[in-house]
């Protein structure tokens, strides 16, 4: 992760008219950053200010400043060929009010919306606004949620406890040392991936339960739930589950395989999340690998190893 970058109108040649510095500020970010046509505020001097931190190939940003009028077009598209996502959370105590995909949102103060650069874009806002934008690429988020479209230009409200865990992780990796291990950059590049599919809706129940109607969704909820609670019982499977609940097994793997993952997949990952969180946590550096990978579900720590390696890139050790 580099260190963090800053492009302000305070750099800018001071002799330069309002206009010329404007003009100037506004052809710097069309070279360096994306193509976006601007306009400012009538009422107060220019003044802008980006603030970026990369973390592997996203980008944590922010921008302040006297920028009122944002506007991307087929043009600007065709100029950049930027086709990367923006999670624009508002900071201000102004509204942020737009339009993509035929859709219009308005956000305020600790509220989000997940845009795209790949299609045309307008924001406004007021005299003075601040927002930041977590930045990613395309192909990263369609890879996690490929129906990721489906959630552009949707207010996320300040409520969201998602949203505020993401706003506090991009603040801790924003404000510490430079990430140089390749594997913390994965890390932390997945985490927020997967932050941002819980805030928009994109992973988590109310993905699963989009398109299911009355009974079915009750009943994958139910599912669902209880897997969440009995994921590290060793001896769970989808014939418990099913019995518990007064199904049968096979309605419960086919409802689950509407979901696109299935109840041995489904629990495998909620194993192997659980034995990196305690292996991450510092009270936990007494305990043996094998003493939390027991904990965590598995019952055979060499088929724990290989499947945590293959899941996170990295051993269950060198997580500590």
């Amino acid at each position: 992760m580099s260190q963090k970058t800053v492009f302000s109108s305070a750099q800018l040649p001071s002799h330069l008219s309002e206009r010329d510095r404007f003009s100037l500020w506004q052809d710097i970010h069309v070279a360096e950053i994306w193509s976006v046509e601007y306009g400012t505020s009538e009422n107060l001097p220019f003044q802008a200010s980006i603030e970026a931190t990369a973390v592997g190939e996203l980008v944590l940003g922010q921008m302040s400043g006297t920028i009122k009028h944002a506007t991307r077009k087929a043009s600007n598209i065709a100029d950049d060929d930027n086709d990367g996502y923006l999670l624009l959370i508002n900071k201000a105590d102004t509204l942020l009010s737009g339009a993509q995909a035929g859709r219009e949102y308005g956000v305020g103060r600790g509220e989000a919306v997940l845009v795209t650069a790949a299609e045309a874009l307008k924001m406004g806002g007021a005299d003075w606004n601040v927002w930041t934008n977590v930045v990613v690429p395309r192909a990263i988020l369609t890879q996690a949620f490929p129906q990721i479209d489906d959630r552009l230009a949707l207010k996320i409200g300040a409520e969201n406890d998602a949203l505020d865990l993401l706003k506090r992780y991009c603040q801790l990796l924003e404000a510490g040392r430079p990430l140089a291990s390749p594997d913390l950059v994965t890390h932390a590049t997945e985490t927020i991936v997967d932050l941002i599919g819980l805030v928009t809706g994109a992973k988590g129940q109310r993905a699963e339960l989009a398109g299911l109607r009355g009974l079915r969704a009750a009943r994958l909820q139910a599912i669902l739930a209880k897997i969440a609670d009995n994921f590290a019982n060793p001896g769970i499977s989808a014939q418990g589950v099913a019995q518990e609940l007064g199904l049968s097994a096979r309605y419960v793997h086919d409802l689950l395989q509407e979901t696109g993952t299935s109840f041995s997949e489904r629990v495998l990952e909620l194993r192997l999340q659980r034995a990196r969180k305690m292996l991450s946590q510092r009270h936990n550096d007494d305990m043996r690998v094998s003493d939390i990978a027991m904990i965590s579900g598995f019952s055979d720590v060499s088929y724990f190893n290989r499947c945590f390696r293959r899941r996170f890139g990295h051993t269950p050790t060198s997580t500590r």
